[in-house]
């Protein structure tokens, strides 16, 4: 049953209000803790019992950082590191070129640092080399270090690992592992198939930081002192935001933390690139995935593939500034790019049908730095698991992301095995794959299917889920202060979403390129300003500046404007419909 009896919204959305096993909860929540009714709402969606909403409102990373000799491979994988800095051996990090590895590598860097010791960071490049360790660079930094440790890369990486010959591997990773593993000192991964998959939900930064963690038990056992890890944390929130990694538990508790961290301005490279990307406040999980994030994986796109985990390690603020600067301008050549890759391949999707298991899209010469943002955008548009694929000289490189509760990595590594590709892998939410040409009909078919097996299209694309509704009045500073304590949001823990009910809009105008920028009121002396960003590219903008005196529903996302040392909320606007 539609919300507020919303069928078919101004974007043409279904809206859809709580389960009724979620509104009874979050009833029963409100009455046992007195807590607010809206938050008690969205807890109850997350699936937070009455008796633990304390707890959960305020996470203890010392209650949830699991032990990290819980990973196989996690003590040796310390002790080697830790001999390798004990006898002043030459260590390479070699690290994937997006925001994970660049975390991940940057984590390492900066202990080494600290630790008095230095390692050489190689990040190969995403078109000449491709994802991961190869034969030709392992070789070439074996000749010259003792031990080089691969992060976010390696587990599938047997002839690379073979090639590094006298030199001492160590894979810190999270992609889903083969039946073998490569003939590493230690591969610590927690989705290897011998793993129970407590842990699969970590991205490589979480890795690394509990090999971190365990390098410093191993330490005070030895009766010295490493590195203040908590200080890291800022690392590891970004790289778990931006990789998508679910939100929950010992997750949560890392990407909070993290973001306290991040606001002490501590880490001159997160400084220079918020500074450049004008970011005033605090930042929240929102700045990590949409703002940062893609500034780091900038280099790693479409530039210099190491300038992401470089300025993440950096510590001199005017090197850190020029960087900074560079991956800006770079990120502004990756939106020019994308928008061409992407209305090519949504005029592709489309013809092949939006409401399959899988939307997909192939061009000749589309690069293949965008091809996963690309992906990322059209399964955000459909609700279905999206592939994108840039082919050159017969060959296809593509990308891909998930929805919630579809593993698209294992799926791609099935295909993979099956030979209808000719490499391919990831985790749940993204993987990677590159295919001849020839057979790319009949690997997206069969992906489609095994996709389809899991559930994927089988929900509604145009449905919009809300977790209730608000009166402008009540939709108070003090209220979003307290949903925001069941928060982070992100993957798998959706950002809560409401809806405005049956106002009139004072003003309505463009503000900037394309965004639409309100003002409304229900009558009754509530009012509340709301912001559209790309309003115009779509039917709210029109709609809603030709209001002509009428009443609407709106939907979305509440948020803190700050301006002018003045807090308000506004609604970040995603979708309207007329009242009645």
């Amino acid at each position: 049953m539609s919300y507020l009896g919303v069928e078919h919204s101004l974007t043409g959305r279904r809206w859809l209000g709580p389960d009724v096993e979620v509104a009874r909860l979050a009833e029963a929540m409100a009455q046992q803790t007195g807590l607010p009714p809206a938050l008690c709402g969205v807890l109850a969606r997350l699936g937070v019992p009455a008796g633990e909403t304390a707890g959960y409102l305020e996470p203890k990373l010392r209650d949830l950082l699991p032990d990290p000799r819980s990973l196989r491979d996690m003590e040796r994988a310390a002790a080697r590191f830790l001999a390798a800095v004990e006898r002043r051996e030459q260590i390479a990090v070699f690290a994937d070129y997006d925001v994970d590895g660049g975390s991940s590598a940057a984590l390492l860097i900066d202990w080494l640092r600290q630790m008095g010791r230095a390692a050489t960071l190689y990040v190969p490049d995403r078109i000449d080399e491709g994802y991961g360790p190869n034969p030709d660079a392992m070789r070439a930094l074996a000749g010259g270090h003792d031990l080089i440790v691969c992060v976010d890369c390696g587990t599938l990486s047997h002839d690379a690992i073979a090639a590094a010959e006298g030199a001492d591997v160590v894979i810190l990773d999270h992609h889903l592992g083969g039946e073998t593993l490569p003939d590493a000192v230690a591969v610590v991964n927690p989705n290897r198939q011998d793993e129970d998959g407590a842990l699969a939900h970590l991205c490589a930064a979480a890795v690394v930081f509990l090999m971190l963690v365990e390098a410093g038990r191993q330490l005070r056992e030895a009766g010295r002192r490493g590195p203040d890890l908590m200080a890291m944390l800022d690392l590891v929130a970004l790289a778990t935001v931006a990789d998508v990694a679910p939100l929950k538990g010992v997750n949560r508790a890392l990407v909070r933390q993290g973001l306290s961290v991040m606001a002490r301005r501590a880490r001159v490279g997160l400084v220079a690139l918020s500074d450049v990307a004008r970011l005033e406040t605090a930042p929240s999980a929102y700045h990590l995935g949409y703002v940062l994030g893609p500034r780091v994986n900038a280099g790693g796109r479409i530039g210099k593939a190491d300038l992401g985990a470089r300025l993440l390690a950096c510590d001199d603020p005017h090197e850190a500034r020029a960087m900074a600067e560079r991956l800006h301008e770079l990120n502004t050549e990756r939106r020019e790019i994308e928008a061409s890759v992407r209305a090519a391949a949504l005029v592709q999707a489309e013809a092949r049908g939006l409401e399959a298991p899988l939307v997909w899209a192939a061009g000749e010469g589309w690069h293949p730095g965008v091809v996963g943002i690309v992906a990322a955008r059209l399964k955000e548009q459909t609700g279905r698991p999206a592939v994108v694929i840039g082919l050159e000289g017969g060959e296809g490189k593509g990308s891909g992301r998930s929805v919630t509760g579809v593993d698209l990595g294992a799926s791609v590594q099935r295909l993979a095995a099956e030979g209808l590709l000719i490499k391919g892998g990831g985790h749940r939410m993204a993987a990677g794959l590159t295919v001849a040409q020839d057979r790319l009909e009949d690997a997206m078919a069969r992906l489609s299917e095994l996709l389809e097996k899991q559930g994927a299209g089988q929900g509604g694309a145009a449905d919009l889920r809300l977790d209730g509704m608000l009166m402008p009045g009540a939709a108070t500073v003090e209220l979003l202060d307290e949903i925001e304590r069941a928060g982070p949001f992100g993957q798998g823990a959706r950002a809560p979403r409401f809806a405005i009910s049956d106002v009139q809009i004072g003003y309505a105008r463009e503000v900037g390129s394309g965004h639409l920028k309100l003002s409304c009121n229900d009558g009754l002396g509530g009012k509340i300003d709301a912001i559209s960003f790309g309003a115009f590219d779509g039917p709210l903008g029109g709609a809603l500046t030709a209001h002509a005196g009428a009443r609407f529903h709106l939907a979305g996302r509440l948020e803190i404007n700050e301006w002018g040392g003045r807090r308000a909320v506004q609604l970040r606007l995603e979708d309207a419909a007329p009242a009645g």
